[in-house]
């Protein structure tokens, strides 16, 4: 035992941490490649060089200042990918103002909790998104607004919220118009915003991002400009990235994905931001890779698949492509090929972490064995600390054995927003970050997550971990997607139940022949019970599949309520 090493690790880097707010590190990039091109949004057609963009961004950041918003404040941004969504980053980063992401996908009460359970005074919103229709639930939740003047709401059920700015082009009822907005800035000196930005410093808060919340209300992480810059600086730098990157961001800005490794990833090192589309749809990203010539994807494996199931796959050039990262869920090894081989992305990389460490705390490296790309997640990134601890004594576990992944650095969020108690619960007093999630690790300090705490099945006293059984799963030739959780069960306590989605083209398959496939190559109590075959799987907006729901359908549809 003593010989073995204690699953602990830190990194560190040639490059120091960046000790800037975001909006000043916005400006010396800015300055360093103004021609460069910055933003991309091919729905929106827009195509503006990094001094464009800080063109927009100092507007954006003085109108602000002339509707009031104060260093502080929270602004809520409600709305799908848009250049508009961008320029409200830097703008809120350069006047110390939080801002607020707001689910793309949320209904009236989830919005309700968030503006309230934040105290966003301001709020920045789309008209509608796919069946979302925005403009109509802020007048459901505040009828006030019909009959108020812009910016001088007083609402029942949303008392903080004073002022609505809506990203349509028509003018709507005690809403501004984003374009009056804009030229709001002529009341604020350029010299007001610069005072303004050179009195804010890099540990404040400038952001809170709300945690899918698969189990209660959702929790908000609050992140400060080091957290969150610094974060998407590193990530970039491990894909080599430079003011030659052209990245494609396919996932929603709302989320850390876009907003720190994507926007973050590309303005700390002067490189491209294109946005295919308002939110994910294959053609567009294969569209925008071959039209913008880009060196760069990212998305989450089920958004890779999608992309290669093109029936025009073919038609699309995607030779420029270099590197980028799979983040959300693991990848399947065939998938993690086919990435490589049919969309030149030898340099593809997985990212690793959660909304509350800013988000990637381990990442796979572009010289990293495909054998480490699919059953990993990398090691620590560069300034960060990595230990796995036994759940029930916090005690470091020996290399190799399972316990709770747990991060310590400067990426771990400043709190929970208004939350203290479920702060003090995630945090503990020697700043380590409990993830929550089940590892391992390795002797290379290679990380694999095989599960998260709540997600582990106790079988007839067997702890079983569900990832183990869907990698095994994915080796069917007819399986193109597969999901493991738990069901209850009187004899053993829990059993498992495994969701399978079948190729388009794949000959019938019946759960009695994945039994056979796995008898003998799988341990038997790890052999599913319960078979079921769907079409897609029960998903957060960020393609995070939510196993809490399949469990629930599962337990409802087997009859297994008492």
């Amino acid at each position: 035992m003593s010989n073995t090493l204690p699953s602990y690790t830190s990194s560190t880097a040639d490059k120091p941490l960046i000790g800037m707010t975001i909006g000043d590190k916005f400006d010396e990039i800015a300055n360093q490649y103004p021609d460069n091109d910055a933003l991309i949004v091919l729905h929106q057609d827009i195509h503006w060089s990094y001094r464009e963009l800080q063109q927009q961004v100092n507007q954006c950041a003085r109108a602000l200042m002339a509707l009031g918003v104060r260093k502080g404040d929270r602004v809520g941004v409600w709305s799908p990918n848009c250049s508009e969504w961008t320029v409200s980053q830097f703008a809120t980063a350069k006047i110390g103002a939080i801002l607020v992401n707001i689910n793309p996908a949320y209904r009236t009460h989830e919005l309700e909790y968030a503006l309230n359970q934040s105290g966003a005074r301001f709020l920045i919103t789309a008209d509608s998104f796919k069946s979302s229709d925005y403009r109509g639930m802020l007048y459901e939740l505040a009828p006030e607004l019909k009959a108020s003047a812009e910016g001088k709401l007083k609402s029942q059920k949303l008392p903080e919220l004073e002022c609505v700015i809506n990203l349509s082009s028509e003018k709507h009822a005690g809403m501004w118009r984003w374009a009056d907005m804009m030229e709001q800035a002529e009341q604020t000196p350029e010299k007001d915003l610069a005072d303004l930005q050179a009195t804010l410093q890099f540990d404040e808060a400038i952001n809170i991002q709300y945690t899918s919340g698969t189990t209660g209300f959702p929790k908000g992480a609050t992140l400060s400009h080091h957290n969150i810059l610094n974060n998407g600086f590193f990530v970039a730098e491990s894909m080599g990235f430079t003011s030659e990157d052209r990245l494609v961001i396919p996932v929603p800005l709302y989320h850390c994905f876009g907003m720190v490794m994507g926007n973050l990833g590309c303005v700390t090192h002067g490189a491209t931001m294109i946005y295919p589309d308002e939110g994910f749809e294959p053609t567009s990203v294969l569209k925008a890779v071959h039209s913008q010539k880009a060196t760069a994807l990212y998305g989450v494996p089920t958004m890779f698949i999608a992309e290669l199931d093109h029936p025009e796959f073919e038609s699309f050039d995607l030779s420029t492509l270099r590197t980028g990262i799979m983040a959300g869920s693991i990848c399947p090894t065939e998938v993690m090929k086919q990435v490589i081989n049919k969309m030149n992305m030898s340099e593809v990389q997985i990212a690793y972490g959660m909304t509350e460490t800013s988000p990637v705390s381990t990442q796979t490296g572009a010289n990293d064995s495909i054998e480490k790309r699919v059953s990993t997640v990398g090691r620590t990134q560069p300034h960060l600390e990595s230990k796995v601890v036994d759940p029930g004594t916090g005690q470091i576990v020996p290399r190799g054995e399972i316990g709770e992944l747990c991060t310590r650095g400067y990426s771990v969020m400043l709190k929970y927003w208004n939350n203290e108690h479920a702060t003090a619960d995630a945090i503990d007093e020697a700043g380590w970050m409990h993830t929550g999630d089940l590892a391992t690790m390795d002797d290379e300090g290679y990380i694999q997550i095989v599960g998260r705490i709540k997600d582990m099945v106790i079988r007839g006293g067997e702890n079983v971990y569900p990832k183990e059984i869907e990698e095994f799963l994915y080796t069917h030739p007819a399986v193109s997607e597969v999901q493991v959780t738990g069901v209850p069960d009187k004899k053993y306590g829990e059993e498992l139940i495994a969701w399978i989605k079948l190729h388009g083209d794949a000959e019938e398959v019946s759960a009695e022949d994945l039994r056979e496939f796995c008898k003998g190559k799988i341990t038997h109590f790890k052999i599913p019970r319960y078979f079921k075959f769907v079409q897609e799987f029960p998903m957060t907006v960020t393609g995070k599949i939510q196993k809490f729901k399949m469990r629930e359908i599962s337990i409802a549809e087997l009859g297994l309520d008492d």
